[in-house]
């Protein structure tokens, strides 16, 4: 394990970016060496101060944010970069980076998919690594970590996946939930999730309670790919700042209980210091994990007790995103899994006062 390391953030300006930083800060072995914007970022003048971008930052990342190119990534020596970049972006920085022996943690998408062929339709590009999206190591720490503590490609999920695939791949796995039947998934997300670019859809006197992307949203084929359920996915925005909370709905193989299925649950998570199943009765909410790295889970079946239905909230900006990078991080190096991230710790224990 390294006493500290060195880091840089791409992408730094973005909402993701930001709590990248503010986690990083206060990481007691990371060192923040390097932050980078886009590549049309304005070179001409004096670059901003990622302190006068975020002014909560003041005194804590009060370096310059640049345009992003791989010569000058390379050039801060960093052991490790976060890529909290466009997909395209991704795909063209991160093999350079590899190549110079750097690990990657890549936040966008450009490597959580194992099939290329899947890009085109999804991502509106065709992938030029192939050989690298059979290495990358999809970075989901509750179910993947031994394979990250090994990983210089970490394919960090998506929000909306991990609010799904946390409570439904162990189920899938058991053999718990019905593989004739589809999965009925419907998320809701706050408006961070779309990012920090101007659009009509995302300004205060515009969001609304609305469907979009139905059955055919991006992040579905991700779903598929790590949960092995054939899933039918329709997200919401909602007039939010951060947070998703999911609905799942699926049926219970014959011979199997809601017992069953908590079991299941209780035994994949019972180390893990983030997951929290909620006692019987109590249902998540955005607001207990805002700020968190947490995933809160909690489960009931219809009046039949065939009928399941799981509902999860995660914030999407810290285990949707910056949160799980750093968990990723530290696994990766060999910290603390909850370090910079300890008040999950904290909660962690709480909930299981609660429930026992």
């Amino acid at each position: 394990m390294a006493d500290s390391i060195r880091i840089v953030i791409v992408g730094a300006p973005g909402y993701t970016g930001a709590e990248l930083a503010t986690l990083l800060a206060a990481h007691p072995h990371a060192e923040i060496v390097g932050l980078f914007g886009s590549e049309r970022r304005a070179t001409d003048g004096k670059p901003e101060l990622m302190s006068e971008l975020f002014p909560r930052l003041a005194g804590a990342v009060d370096l310059p944010v640049r345009a992003a190119d791989a010569a000058a990534i390379i050039a801060c020596e960093p052991d490790a970069v976060f890529l909290a970049t466009p997909h395209e972006a991704s795909e063209k920085l991160a093999p350079m980076l590899l190549a110079a022996g750097i690990v990657v943690l890549d936040l966008s998408a450009a490597f959580r998919l194992k099939n290329p062929a899947l890009y085109p339709t999804h991502y509106g590009f065709e992938h030029g690594h192939a050989a690298l999206l059979a290495d990358a190591v999809y970075g989901l720490p509750e179910l993947a970590a031994d394979d990250i503590r090994t990983a210089n490609l970490i394919a960090c999920p998506g929000c909306y996946p991990t609010s799904v695939i946390l409570p439904l791949r162990p189920l899938v796995v058991a053999g718990i939930i019905d593989p004739t039947r589809a999965v009925i998934v419907d998320s809701a997300s706050g408006v961070s999730g779309a990012g920090r670019s101007a659009a009509v859809k995302s300004l205060f006197c515009e969001v609304s309670l609305q469907p979009y992307g139905v059955l055919t949203h991006r992040h579905q084929p991700e779903m598929a790919q790590e949960t092995g359920a054939r899933i039918l996915f329709t997200p919401h925005l909602v007039a939010l700042h951060r947070g998703i909370l999911s609905t799942i709905h699926a049926e219970l193989a014959p011979g199997y209980t809601l017992a069953d299925a908590r079991a299941c649950l209780e035994k994949s998570y019972a180390q893990a210091p983030f997951v929290r199943l909620l006692p019987a009765g109590r249902w998540p909410s955005i607001a207990s994990v805002a700020h968190t790295n947490c995933c809160d889970i909690a489960l009931g079946t219809d009046e039949t007790g065939t009928h399941l239905v799981i509902s999860s909230a995660i914030d999407n900006l810290v285990k949707g995103a910056a949160g799980q990078a750093v968990q990723c991080l530290n696994l990766r190096f060999g910290f603390d899994e909850t370090t910079s991230l300890g008040i999950a710790r904290r909660t962690h224990a709480i909930a299981h006062e609660v429930m026992s």
